[in-house]
């Protein structure tokens, strides 16, 4: 499986990537991919720690020549984000990612490919293994569960690391490089509702919004994708003040950092407005097409007949519940006010879960600003509260200012712009990274982050351009010969 990754180059990175493919590695869930890195380095003989979080350094020494350099952290995240298709069997704790190569791009067979962050893993790991590539002392740092709470990174100790200088190798873009990010929460709802015997309560539909891009809910939220749960709800707030229908269940989007590709509603509607609600959502799917169509062309509403549910949620939750969802904002709140063309602060409306008796509602909000990423969670739980909900929010990450008088980044435009003759682009993102959290145990660390170009990830479209990871190979090597001295 995976042959394809043979015949690629840089042939180190993917010698790498091809066995990490084959290995479970969903967040929360790293134990097999953890102990590959643990046994990955010791049956090297390198220096590898696995501390209780089960996250993982790896040390190298200099290569000859090189004594005299400051020592750098090459610092990756070993989990993915597990998404499909769902026509896709897949089970994410037991199968291997396929790929396939189109255009360029290595891509996945209906799921993520998994790039995000597995090709930072494998070109930690190239370097590890080489015996001629130029470098300072190395410490490769691996951690856990990046993508749902920054846990590995926070359980990081103060006194794990020994680097003064850190390179992640986690970003999406060729050519741009990463000196800050945006910090950010998770603002949770949960709506009680009450339910009653669906007998005699209508006509069953089961309602679908899906063919989304998705992506991420941070680098991606000011694209103008579609976002699953905002549309079906749309939907379903016009066929309630029209028709009354009654709502059984619903399920929309899955992860917290995701924008939702799909949801869907198992609804029963009055035989007298059966046409009459076929017909709205016909030309509701026209309107919808439309007003999406540059971003989201492969957008599909379908409406069919489904089996009839045992209960449904009484009215009166019904009623708050699609407003809750309708007043609850989506996507960009702020634009920054120094950085063109940079997003300050968002809200993302990840998830929307029928359990029983309770609506479990999942949101993210991120911003560069401390103040205004506050004001967002407090005007999403403002909503949560006036249709009952309990409210939670988690523990949140901090951001990480830039530096513009940064040591390694002088570094690194130094090098690209020797390599490829020209100036890279240099700012900040608002997605999460890291760096926030490990600065702030470390304060001192110079830090940067760059990498291949890297589109649609968080979701089965993801997919990397090996040309970009080729530049991205030889820009690391550059810098690693070219860092400062002690």
């Amino acid at each position: 499986m995976n042959e394809i990754l043979d015949t690629l180059q840089p042939q180190e990175v993917f010698a790498q990537f091809k066995p990490i493919l084959a290995i479970p590695r969903p967040s929360k869930k790293e134990s097999k991919i953890s102990q590959y890195l643990y046994d990955w380095g010791t049956s090297r003989g390198l220096e590898t720690i696995k501390d209780e979080a089960m996250n993982i350094i790896i040390r190298k020494p200099a290569s000859k020549g090189m004594e005299d350099r400051k020592t750098v952290c090459l610092q990756a995240h070993m989990d993915m984000v597990c998404e499909k298709n769902s026509d896709k069997v897949f089970n994410f704790e037991t199968d291997a990612i396929e790929t396939f190569v189109e255009d360029g791009w290595l891509k996945a067979k209906g799921t993520t490919l998994g790039a995000d962050d597995g090709i930072g893993v494998a070109t930690a790991l190239a370097i590890l293994d080489s015996k001629t590539i130029v470098h300072p002392e190395l410490e490769c740092l691996f951690t856990v569960d990046e993508e749902t709470g920054l846990t590995g990174a926070m359980a990081l100790s103060a006194d794990a690391l020994k680097s003064s200088i850190l390179i992640n190798l986690d970003s999406e873009d060729e050519g741009e490089m990463f000196i800050g990010c945006a910090g950010g929460v998770d603002t949770l709802g949960f709506m009680p509702i009450q339910r009653e015997n669906a007998c005699n309560h209508g006509i069953p539909y089961l309602l679908t919004v899906k063919g989304l891009k998705g992506g991420h809910s941070g680098d991606d939220i000011n694209k103008g994708l579609g976002c699953a749960n905002k549309i079906l709800n749309r939907i379903l707030w016009i066929i309630n003040n029209q028709c009354k229908f009654r709502l059984a269940e619903i399920d929309g989007g899955n992860l917290r950092n995701a924008i939702a590709r799909e949801a869907k509603a198992h609804i029963m509607i009055n035989p007298d407005f059966e046409n009459q609600m076929l017909e709205f959502i016909k030309t509701f799917t026209q309107n919808v097409k439309y007003e999406l169509r540059t971003t989201e062309p492969s957008l599909e509403i379908t409406i069919e007949k489904t089996e009839r549910p045992q209960t449904v949620i009484v009215r009166d939750d019904v009623d708050k519940l699609l407003n809750l969802l309708y007043a609850i904002p989506h996507g960009v709140l702020a634009m920054s006010r120094e950085i063109p063309n940079f997003v300050e602060t968002s809200t993302n409306l990840a998830s929307v879960k029928s359990k029983d008796n309770i609506i479990e509602i999942v949101t993210s909000q991120r911003s560069s600003v401390e103040s205004a990423l506050d004001a967002a969670k407090t005007r999403v739980e403002a909503c949560m509260l006036m249709a009952g909900c309990e409210v939670k929010h988690t523990d949140g990450y901090p951001g990480w200012a830039p530096n513009t008088d940064s040591e390694i980044l002088s570094v690194v435009v130094a090098s690209y712009e020797r390599l490829f003759g020209k100036k890279p682009i240099v700012r900040a993102i608002h997605a999460g990274l890291e760096c926030g959290l490990i600065g702030k145990k470390y304060p001192n660390m110079d830090m940067i982050s760059y990498g291949p170009t890297l589109r649609g990830v968080h979701s089965p479209d993801e997919r990397m351009d090996i040309k970009t990871l080729e530049m991205f190979w030889q820009h690391t090597l550059d810098i690693l010969k070219n860092i400062p001295k002690k």
